[in-house]
């Protein structure tokens, strides 16, 4: 049987969802981390090999979530799930880990990478302090979405869609230049194959980019038609983006010569000037820009739902609890706590901490659908193996990327034991003013 919520203001049609799920998607991953990939495989077919396992798995996820929208239809994501089928800790730290990374980092990374694109290092006048491009950008973003759902909406879908149409013009172009691709030329072409755990840990930074097929659940309660939009928007959104990713790859690693692009953030600039001169860099530049603002937005729309969710639960401030669409505190909550981690972080940091932080969070949410009971409900076959391939999946590739990085898995650590230690200071104090109330 699935679970539903009381009825409540729908103002998200199925064009805004699937406008979250590709604006969530194709942000600053796809767009800054072949270069690191191709740096540590040495070998531009395995980086394309690693973009093909990333989006065979985020298409099982996306597959996965539409099954648990059809489950329980509210806003809360992980936080929910995890909640009501597992334990309260386990959701809240779930909550946790969406507030430090599946939000507040990834939306801090885009900020950073559109400031790296719209204004170089090199470009930037003395005068104007590192970050000013980024927090503006997390301040026009919390400013769309504060006040009014249905105009931030309105604005979030114009970027999204100018981006996929500069997206689109910028594959055609280059799709049509193959004539000066000089790829796969350079000093990795002699290299031995990588080993596992160096695809590993390619694959984990690249799931960050896919990290997003799952936003519209996040917003699933303010959604028109109900699950069947919800999953229907995830699923359509994840193969439309794996398709553009691949694309996108095949440019990034084969257009310029392979010596070029080894360990740099701006692959995608690199490759147009490679292949077509300043103009088609240009144009590029412009559709990065709109992708990764989009990008922004989506997170200052999406998280602030998680926080508002917890809040009613007791487990988050009471302050953030929201009955309406926006919430209106808990968008500025993400707003300053966004701004805070473009003050102190670096690009590739957040990288390997995000996408391993996430994947994980992710996994166990769609293990609910193959561990647990749910009365009648019933997934099917193809959706029982979906959720068995992201799970496992999504877990070796995890424990290889720990290994082969083991100070990204002691942040994530962290981040899950301070989001317990969190919790159970929330329980220590409610069971000392209501006895007996959170168990």
């Amino acid at each position: 049987m699935t679970e539903t919520e009381p009825s409540r203001e729908r103002p998200l049609n199925q064009l805004s969802l699937v406008a979250i799920v590709v604006a969530s998607m194709i942000g600053a991953g796809v767009f800054t981390t072949s270069g690191f990939a191709v740096a540590d495989l040495r070998s531009p077919h395995w980086v394309m090999a690693a973009w093909c396992i990333g989006g065979l798995i985020a298409c099982c996820g996306a597959v996965s979530y539409g099954h648990l929208a059809r489950l329980l239809i509210d806003n809360g994501g992980e936080y929910l799930f995890l909640t009501r089928f597992v334990h309260p800790a386990v959701g809240f730290i779930a909550g946790w880990v969406s507030f430090l990374a599946g939000f507040t980092g990834a939306g801090a990374l885009a900020a950073i990478a559109l400031e790296g694109y719209a204004l170089p290092p090199d470009q930037r006048p003395d005068w104007l302090p590192t970050g000013s491009i980024a927090m503006a950008a997390v301040l026009i973003g919390t400013l769309a979405h504060a006040f009014h759902t249905q105009r931030g909406a309105g604005t979030h879908n114009l970027l999204v869609f100018g981006k996929l149409i500069l997206v689109g013009l910028f594959i055609v172009i280059a799709l049509s230049s193959l004539r000066s691709w000089t790829g796969s030329i350079g000093r990795f072409d002699e290299q031995p194959t990588p080993t596992v755990f160096a695809l590993a840990t390619s694959v984990m930074w690249i799931s960050l980019s896919y990290c997003g097929f799952n936003a519209a659940i996040y917003v699933a309660a303010e959604a028109e038609g109900g699950w069947t939009v919800v999953a229907g928007s995830m699923i359509k959104s994840t193969v439309g983006v794996t398709i553009i990713y691949l694309l996108l790859n095949a440019i990034f690693l084969y257009g310029p010569p392979v010596d070029a692009i080894a360990g740099e953030q701006n692959i995608a600039v690199i490759a147009a000037r490679s292949i077509s001169g300043e103009p088609l860099a240009m144009l590029v530049r412009v559709a990065i820009c709109l992708a990764l603002a989009s990008s922004v937005s989506s997170t200052i729309m999406a998280g602030p739902r998680v926080y508002a969710k917890m809040a009613q639960d007791g487990v988050f401030p009471a302050w953030f609890e929201s009955s309406v669409s926006p919430p209106t505190r808990s968008v500025w909550l993400q707003g300053i706590a966004m701004a805070m981690v473009v003050s102190v972080s670096q690009l590739q940091d957040l990288l390997g901490y995000l996408g391993l932080t996430l994947s994980l969070c992710s996994a166990a949410t769609v293990a609910i659908l193959v561990t647990r009971s749910h009365g009648d409900f019933r997934i099917g076959r193809i959706g029982s193996i979906a959720a068995w391939i992201y799970v496992l999946a999504t877990c070796v590739i995890a424990g290889l990327a720990a290994w082969h990085r083991p100070g990204q898995a002691t942040a994530t650590i962290m981040t899950l034991v301070s989001g317990g230690l969190v919790y159970w200071i929330i329980v220590q104090v409610r069971q000392r003013r209501q006895p007996n109330e959170l168990q």
